[in-house]
C-alpha cells in the first residue's frame, strides 16, 4: 500500500533520527517515482532538522519554509501518505518558529493518521530492536554530522564514471 522507502524513512525519522538516511532514502525513491512534489515536502522536512539539530539555523529556517511552502500545495498527497496534512502544516508553521527564535532542537513526529502505517512501522521496529519516538542522541558525532563523516567512495566514483562517460573520445 505505501511504498517501501517510505516507510524506512518514517522508521529512521521517528527511531533513530537519522535525518541525513532519510533525505538519502526518499531522494532515490524521488528519482524513481517520477519526481513527485510530495517526496520533496518530506526530504526539506528532514533536512531542515537535520540542520537545526547541527545549529544551521539559517539553513533549517530556508528549508522549512520551503518545506511549508511546497506542503501547501501538497496536502492532498501527503494526505494519500497517510498523513494529517493539516496537523503537519500547523506543526511546522510552529517548528519555524521555534527555529527562528534560535531555540534549541527538538523531535518531533509525524502526524501519522492511518493506524495500520503506523501499526506496520512499529512493527518492524519491535522486530529490528528500534523504540518508535525516542528522542535524537545530540551525543552521537556521526548521527549528527554524517554529510561530513560518511564513506563517499562510491559516490565520487560513480560521479568520476559519469564526467569520463561524457568526455569526447581521441581521434
Amino acid at each position: 500500500m505505501y511504498p517501501e522507502a517510505y516507510i524506512r524513512y518514517l522508521i529512521h525519522f521517528h527511531t533513530d533520527r537519522d535525518y541525513f538516511e532519510c533525505h538519502e532514502i526518499l531522494e532515490e525513491y524521488w528519482k524513481k517515482d517520477g519526481y513527485k512534489k510530495v517526496w520533496v515536502v518530506l526530504i526539506q522536512i528532514a533536512v531542515a532538522l537535520y540542520h537545526h539539530r547541527r545549529g544551521n539555523n539559517q539553513g533549517a529556517l530556508r528549508m522549512m519554509q520551503k518545506a511549508l511552502s511546497l506542503l501547501q500545495k501538497e496536502k492532498e498527497a501527503a494526505g494519500k501518505l497517510g498523513l494529517d496534512a493539516e496537523q503537519l502544516f500547523r506543526q511546522l508553521e510552529r517548528y519555524m518558529e521555534r527555529i527562528a527564535q534560535k531555540k534549541a532542537y527538538e523531535s518531533i513526529e509525524l502526524p501519522i493518521r492511518d493506524e495500520a502505517l503506523r501499526k506496520i512501522c512499529q512493527t518492524r521496529c519491535e522486530k529490528q530492536g528500534l523504540t518508535w519516538g525516542q528522542a535524537s542522541d545530540l551525543n552521537n558525532a556521526y548521527l549528527m554530522h554524517k554529510h561530513k563523516l560518511r564513506d563517499r567512495t562510491e559516490v565520487i566514483a560513480a560521479r568520476e564514471r559519469k564526467r569520463k562517460s561524457k568526455e569526447l573520445p581521441d581521434r
